[in-house]
C-alpha cells in the first residue's frame, strides 16, 4: 500500500530543544524578577514539590504542559504572599514571557527544503507532546494538521494521537509513517497504533527500545530518498 501520510514530532526533531527550554526558563527567571520580587530566587526542589502534588492531585495535568506551568507558577506565587488574584494575572503573564521564549527556536538547517519537498507528494501532519505551535514557528503551510496532547487529553506513546492523526488525514495505518527522536514516544507509540516509524538519530545512539524502528535517519535529509526507496 503506497505511503500517503507523514507525521512529525516537533521537540528534538526538528529542532535541538535544550537550549531552547534554557532560554526560556531564563526568560521567565529575568520577567519574574523584576515584576515579582517577593517570589525571590525560588529553589528548584520547592518547584518539583509543586508539580509533584498538582500531578498527584490531577495526574492528566501531565498532557497539558501548558495548564501545568500555569499552575506551579501561580502556587509559587501564591507562596510568595501574593494574593490570589494577583498571582493569578501574574502566573499568566509570566506564562506568556515563558512561552514567547519557548517559540525562539533554531531549526535545523534540513528542515524547510525537506518539508517543502515532501509536502508536494505527500500530506503532513504533526504529532507533539510539547507545547510549540507551527503557526508561530512559520511551519503551518507545510501542514495538515498539528496534534498536540493538551488538546487531545493524552499524550504518545498512547496510540490515540496516531489513530487521531489517520482519521484527520482519511488514511489506513499501513499508509502512513511517523518520524521522531524517542524510542518509546515516538517509535513504539506509532507502531503500536499500526503505522510505520522512523528514527530520528543525530547522535548515533545505540537503540535502547523493545521493537526496532523501521529505519533510522541521522538527518531529516534522508527521508526524501529512504521514502523513494519505500
Amino acid at each position: 500500500m503506497s505511503l500517503r501520510l507523514i507525521t512529525f514530532d516537533l521537540d528534538d526533531t526538528l529542532w535541538d530543544v535544550a537550549p531552547v527550554m534554557h532560554g526560556a526558563e531564563a526568560s521567565l527567571r529575568d520577567w519574574l524578577a523584576v515584576q515579582a520580587p517577593r517570589l525571590g530566587p525560588v529553589p528548584i526542589e520547592h518547584l518539583w514539590a509543586i508539580r509533584s502534588r498538582l500531578l498527584g492531585a490531577e495526574p492528566m495535568l501531565k498532557h497539558r504542559l501548558s495548564e501545568l506551568r500555569r499552575r506551579i507558577l501561580w502556587h509559587a506565587l501564591i507562596d510568595a504572599g501574593y494574593a490570589e488574584a494577583e498571582s493569578r494575572e501574574l502566573a499568566e503573564q509570566g506564562f506568556q514571557v515563558f512561552l514567547a521564549a519557548r517559540h525562539r527556536v533554531e531549526l535545523f538547517p534540513e528542515v524547510h527544503p525537506t518539508l517543502e519537498r515532501l509536502a508536494l507528494r505527500f500530506s503532513l501532519g504533526v504529532i507533539t507532546n510539547g507545547n510549540a505551535d507551527v503557526r508561530r514557528l512559520g511551519l503551518a503551510d507545510y501542514f495538515q494538521f498539528a496534534l498536540c496532547a493538551e488538546e487531545l487529553g493524552v499524550g504518545k506513546p498512547d496510540p490515540h494521537p496516531f489513530q487521531t492523526a489517520l482519521q484527520r488525514a482519511g488514511v489506513a495505518a499501513a499508509q502512513a509513517v511517523h518520524i521522531g527522536d524517542h524510542p518509546s514516544d515516538d517509535i513504539a507509540g506509532a507502531r503500536a497504533a499500526g503505522m510505520r516509524a522512523i528514527w530520528f538519530n543525530p547522535q548515533g545512539k545505540t537503540w535502547q527500545g523493545d521493537e526496532l524502528p523501521d529505519a533510522q535517519i541521522a538527518s531529516l535529509a534522508e527521508l526524501p530518498a529512504l521514502l523513494e526507496r519505500w
